[in-house]
Formats: structure tokens, C-alpha cells, sequence
């Protein structure tokens, strides 16, 4: 399949009727052509001057570089002459009125004439050439209503009707080419290009040419071109093109850094650990773009439906033309200009609009916060999540161990515990470290880990045991020991004792630290209408308990294995719509499983490739808002639907009195374009709230 941009196309509606044309040639049957991205897709074998000629109909091309450039030059023009045209057609059609009766009848006349030509000669040209092809759509619609308008000598209104579709057509343009190129400012994060430094001596090259371990060099403000470890310097990072996150971070010698991300001050050399096309941004920036191009089932269900309503609205129109007359003895002249009028109200242009500018929108939206959602039927999905499932470690919970309680029964015990530890890279011995961080630690002899038990080290004269019970069996334990011991397991926590040939020197609690934020993640998740928030964990009964206690969730399912959290999600998706998260790598049955799969990953590979949604922070903090716009998305689409479809009716059941007007008609059609376009716009300008919580 190749793939090329196609500019000018004019709205969703005609992108989708050109893409018909399209499947009809030989091989052309895969093709598709995107309103929203303005992308077309097509097998190699297809005839490429046909296609052209084809998008050429309706003022569309495909682009090259040299076009482009064209484009860019006359694009602006282009839509400053088309609203002059408008322009001195609206003051030809006011001057016709105060010339109709000042001077002569057919000055008047010919200002409406040409004030139709000058707004709607594109309109007229489009629409004979269907005509010819007996291919019905809008420009055939309008082409009909203005020569019957013209027909019977209603000029003034012909008049308004060509200068009020012009307005129309460009203001729907404008519109989706606003949430375009919202889309393309996101899309423009990745740098052009990248220093390399080979043998001592800086080259710039593409950034597409860019390998694995080749050193770049970053200097301030510049643009990390792709993933890589900092092998000199230190500084700032500004990450928000991954995360969505606008605080810089520290980064020095050792530590990753995504592409896209920049510089904020000094020198960094950089060791690519990915090619660009391999790089989270790559990825992100991929993901997104095919994202704007999926169509939900709303749009699916849209699309099918103008296919049938405008053919619906040409019966229609003949019927209001000829059975009034007919059967009622009505006055054919008048009833034949309300069946014109009928026409125009069949424009199925603002229904076909309802959905994708708020579905880019949204898309676009979510993605400068850090939110990848990979298509809009994953962000339609999401706006009607009932049910949450979380996974606990790393997710909820920071996935780091820590020391929550701590019982001394010497002075020594955190020193010689620390010291034992010291050597171990165990998550365990990483958390009694970290407590005895600014404790001064001892040389032992010998140390010997047990596997299942803990570790026997040798000092001063003394032999310690540290681990759980079974590494202090040779002693019998006081009772206010045993109580200590049985609270800290009661709470859920793991616990790490310490003792010599005697007695025990103390004892403590370690537990995965709870991110701060949760709870009131929780809480927010709650107040968006969430009904039920779920934990699933391997973790024990009493530490699951704590957990889901302290956050505030509504249940929680414990010793769980992999398998068993796919049955839980299951039977939770047989009450609603359920969202899984995870981190993306232990738990992506679970997430295939549910009827939507969010990870956590801060631009990790898999996160991005296992889940519907990656949240690219390593916290939940930004998922309420993404919750949010889905909802206010689905619902901006309903109104959407409910105003094109509801103004269109009006209009329609003006024709059993006689009332409706060509004017009123097209009115009835611009006004909802119009604001079908001005409303899913809100989605992008809606108030900033502060809805991250810093882990």
C-alpha cells in the first residue's frame, strides 16, 4: 500500500464519495481517503492518473513536495479571494435591492445574477458535471435549487441561497482545518535533524538516518532526536512532548532520555539506545496519526446513513412538487419552489460533520497531555466506562518496597541490618537501605544467604539472622514480641526480623508505598460517574484489604493469578463497560481482555503496543481528564447529531403549511454546520484544570 496527502478536499461527506469513485477502479478497492488526516491509502497497481483526475472533480490533488510548496503560496490567497468573492457578491446582492426600485427592473436582475455566479459558479460547475454522471450529492442538490429558483424568477432569493452555501462550504472547511492543524502542531515535535559525533567531529544529518549507539550531541534548547542514555552532562529535561508532563527533569550521566524531549540548559552527549522509527515519539507520533483516521461505530453508522438520505430527500422533494398539485389542487408554481427548498435542506453535510472534528479534537487533546488513545472508537469507548480495574503493584502503588513501620529493641538493629544488606540488590534490602541512609555502616566477616529463610552474617564476635520467622526458630519469642510481630502481619505488611544467638534485636514492617495520589484519583474517578472501582492483585488477602481501604476503592479481588484476573474481568464486563490498567507487561491478558485496556508506562514499548490507552506518566494523575473529554466527546456528538438532524426536520415541517423558503432551507443547513463545527471545537479550548497530582 502506498500512502500520499491529498490537499483540498472539502468536506467528510464528498471525501467519503470520492473515495467511492476510488474502490470502483481496477485494484482500487482497498483504497481509503481520510476527511480527517486528508491521507489516501492505496495499492500500488492502482492507475494513478485516474485517481487524480478523480480527486480533481471535486478540487483536490495529491501532493508532492513541489505542490506542497505551491500550496503553501497560494493557499492563503486562494481563501482570501474565495471570501472577496463572497464579499462583493453580498454587496451586489444589497445594491440589487435599492437599484430594483430606483432604477430598472433589469439591473436589479442582473446584480442577482451576479452575485449567484460570483458565490456559487463552483457549485454550478460541480454539480453539471454530476448531473451528466446522474451522481447526487450536494453540489447536484444546490445546482437543481438554484436553475429551479432561477426558473421560475425567484432571483433574490437564488441570490442568498449561492452567497449563504459559499459561506456555508467555507466555514465547514475552516472548521476541520482547524482541528487538522492542531493535530499537525502535535505532530511536529520530532526535530529534522541531529549532531552526530564520530571520531571527534560533529556531522548533521536527517534524523531518519540516525542508528543505535551512534553519539549525538544536545545542546541547550535543542531537541533530543531519539531514545538514548546520557553518557556526559547533566540538565533540565523538558519531557512533556512523551508525558504531557511541563516540569523539567534532572537528568544526568546514566539516565534515559526519550526523543522529542528538550534540552533546557548545557551540553549533553547522548548514546542512542533506539533508531528514530523505533523511538517512543516514532511510536506516539504514529499511533496518533492513525488514531484521527479510525472511524467510530457513531461515524460508521453516519456514513451509512447519508449514503441512503440524500436519495430519501430527492423523493421527498419530487413528492412535495407534485402531490399537493395533484391531489390537492395546490398551485404547482408554489409548490415547486418548495420542493427546491426540500433539496437544499438535504444537504447531509452537517450530519456527516457531527463526529470528526470532536473526535480529532479529543485525540488531539489527550495527546498533549500525555495520553495516547489509538483511535476514536477507544475514546468514544471510553466516555462509557462503568467499571474500573486496577492492577495494584506499580500502579496504585509505587511498586517500590519501603520500611512503613519500624520496632527497635536495640539501639544497634538498623545498622547491622543496613550492613548486612548493604551488598544485595533486592527490592527488600533496597528499602532497609534506604532507611539507614544516614546511619554509618560495618565491615562483616560473612555473610550467607538461605533461599526461603534470609541471610546468616558474622561481626564482632556474633553470629545475626535476618529474615522472617524461619530464620529465628532457635528462639522461643516473649509475648510483647509476638503481639508486634502479629499486628505488623495483620496490617498486611512483610516482616523482616533481626536477631543474634540470644534474642531479638528488632523487627520491621516493609510495604509497597502507596502513591499519593490514588486516593483522590479515586475519589475524582467516582465524582466522573465511575460506579465501581476495582482492584485485582497476586498480592495476599490483608495487604489487598489495607490497600483498598486507604484509597477509598469500591472492591477489591486478592491472590490472584494471571489467568484469574481475565476471568474477573469477565464477569465484571457481563454488569458494564470495563476499563482495565496495568502497567502493560504482567498484566496484558488482562487488558486484551477488557473492553478497554489502559497502561501505564511513561513511553515504554510495551505499555504502547498492549493497550488501547497509555497514560505515558508513571501515575494516574492525568486519567480523570481523559475520562473527562471522552465523556464531554460523546456527548458534543450527540448534540451534534440531535441539531443536524433536528433543524433539517424543523425546516421539512415547514413544507405542510407552505412556509418553508429557499432561505430558510439553507439557513437551516448552515446553522447547523456551523455550529456542529463551533461546538466540537470546545473540546480543544476547554478550561485548563489542574487535574495531575504529582506521584
Amino acid at each position: 500500500m502506498e500512502e500520499y496527502k491529498v490537499k483540498g478536499l472539502t468536506c467528510a461527506n464528498c471525501t467519503r464519495e470520492l473515495q467511492e469513485e476510488i474502490n470502483r477502479l481496477p485494484s482500487g478497492e482497498t483504497a481509503t481517503l481520510n476527511y480527517n488526516s486528508g491521507k489516501l491509502r492505496i495499492a500500488n497497481t492502482v492507475d494513478m492518473d485516474k485517481v487524480s483526475k478523480i480527486l480533481s472533480s471535486d478540487g483536490a490533488y495529491i501532493e508532492t513536495d513541489q505542490l506542497e510548496k505551491d500550496y503553501e503560496h497560494t493557499h492563503h490567497h486562494s481563501k482570501v479571494n474565495w471570501i472577496t468573492l463572497l464579499s462583493i457578491s453580498t454587496i451586489f446582492y444589497f445594491a440589487a435591492f435599492f437599484v430594483e426600485n430606483l432604477l430598472n427592473e433589469y439591473v436589479a436582475i442582473a446584480l442577482f445574477l451576479a452575485a449567484t455566479v460570483l458565490s456559487g459558479y463552483q457549485t454550478f460547475i460541480k454539480g453539471l458535471k454530476n448531473l451528466v454522471k446522474l451522481k447526487f450529492n450536494i453540489e447536484t442538490l444546490m445546482t437543481i435549487a438554484l436553475i429551479g429558483a432561477l426558473s421560475i424568477g425567484e432571483w433574490k432569493e437564488g441570490a442568498l441561497v449561492a452567497i449563504l452555501f459559499g459561506l456555508n462550504e467555507y466555514l465547514e472547511g475552516l472548521g476541520m482545518e482547524k482541528a487538522r492543524k492542531s493535530m499537525e502542531s502535535l505532530l511536529k515535535v520530532a526535530p529534522k535533524e541531529a549532531t552526530v559525533l564520530e571520531n571527534g567531529r560533529e556531522q548533521l544529518v536527517p534524523i531518519k538516518s540516525l542508528k543505535v549507539n551512534q553519539i549525538v550531541l544536545v545542546r541547550a534548547g535543542e531537541k533530543v532526536p531519539s531514545d538514548g542514555i546520557i553518557i556526559e552532562g547533566n540538565s533540565s529535561v523538558n519531557e512533556s512532548a512523551i508525558t504531557g508532563e511541563s516540569m523539567p527533569i534532572e537528568k544526568s550521566v546514566n539516565e534515559p532520555v526519550f526523543g522529542g524531549s528538550i534540552n533546557n540548559e548545557g551540553l549533553l552527549k547522548v548514546k542512542l539506545t533506539k533508531a528514530y522509527n523505533d523511538s517512543s515519539l516514532a511510536k506516539i507520533l504514529h499511533l496518533v496519526e492513525e488514531a484521527q483516521e479510525t472511524k467510530t461505530p457513531t461515524e460508521l453508522f453516519i456514513n451509512k446513513f447519508a449514503k441512503y438520505y440524500t436519495p430519501l430527500i430527492m423523493v421527498i422533494s419530487a413528492m412535495v412538487m407534485i402531490v399537493p398539485p395533484l391531489l390537492f389542487n395546490g398551485s404547482w408554481a408554489d409548490w415547486f419552489y418548495q420542493g427546491l427548498a426540500v433539496l437544499i435542506v438535504g444537504c447531509p453535510c452537517a450530519l456527516v460533520l457531527s463526529s470528526p472534528i470532536a473526535i480529532v479534537s479529543g485525540i488531539t487533546k489527550n495527546a498533549r497531555n500525555g495520553i495516547l488513545i489509538k483511535g476514536g472508537v477507544f475514546l468514544e469507548q471510553l466516555g462509557k466506562i462503568t467499571t474500573i480495574a486496577f492492577d495494584k503493584t506499580g500502579t496504585l502503588t509505587k511498586g517500590e518496597p519501603h520500611v512503613e513501620e519500624l520496632i527497635a529493641y536495640d539501639p544497634t538493629f538498623l545498622q547491622i541490618a543496613a550492613s548486612i544488606e548493604k551488598s544485595s540488590s533486592h527490592p527488600i534490602a533496597k528499602a532497609i537501605i534506604n532507611e539507614a541512609r544516614n546511619i554509618p555502616l560495618i565491615e562483616l566477616d560473612e555473610i550467607t544467604a538461605y533461599s526461603g529463610t534470609g541471610i546468616v552474617a558474622k561481626g564482632n564476635d556474633t553470629t545475626y539472622y535476618l529474615g522472617n520467622e524461619k530464620q529465628i526458630q532457635h528462639l522461643t519469642l516473649p509475648d510483647n514480641l509476638k503481639i508486634d510481630l502479629q499486628r505488623l502481619k495483620d496490617a498486611g505488611m512483610t516482616v523482616v526480623l533481626l536477631a543474634n544467638d540470644s534474642t531479638v534485636l528488632g523487627m520491621m514492617g516493609i510495604a509497597d508505598r502507596i502513591r499519593e495520589e490514588s486516593a483522590a484519583i479515586i475519589k475524582k474517578l467516582h465524582g466522573l460517574g465511575i460506579a465501581k472501582t476495582v482492584m485485582l492483585t497476586g498480592d495476599h488477602e490483608k495487604t489487598a484489604e489495607k490497600v483498598a481501604k486507604k484509597i477509598g476503592l469500591s472492591t477489591y479481588f486478592a491472590g490472584l493469578l494471571p489467568e484469574e484476573k481475565v476471568k474477573k474481568i469477565s464477569e465484571l464486563s457481563q454488569i458494564g463497560k470495563v476499563a482495565m490498567v496495568g502497567d502493560g507487561i504482567n498484566d496484558a491478558p488482562a487488558l486484551a481482555t477488557a473492553d478497554l485496556g489502559i497502561a501505564m508506562g511513561k513511553g515504554t514499548d510495551s505499555a504502547i503496543e498492549t493497550a488501547d490507552i497509555v497514560l505515558m506518566q508513571d501515575h494516574l494523575g492525568r486519567l480523570p481528564s481523559a475520562i473527562k473529554t471522552a465523556k464531554k466527546v460523546n456527548s458534543i456528538i450527540k448534540i451534534n447529531i440531535t441539531l443536524a438532524l433536528g433543524l433539517k426536520l424543523i425546516a421539512l415541517l415547514l413544507t405542510i403549511p407552505g412556509l418553508l423558503t429557499l432561505w430558510i432551507a439553507i439557513l437551516s443547513d448552515m446553522g447547523a454546520t456551523i455550529l456542529v463545527t463551533l461546538i466540537s471545537l470546545t473540546v480543544l479550548y476547554e478550561k485548563k484544570t489542574n487535574d495531575k497530582l504529582q506521584a
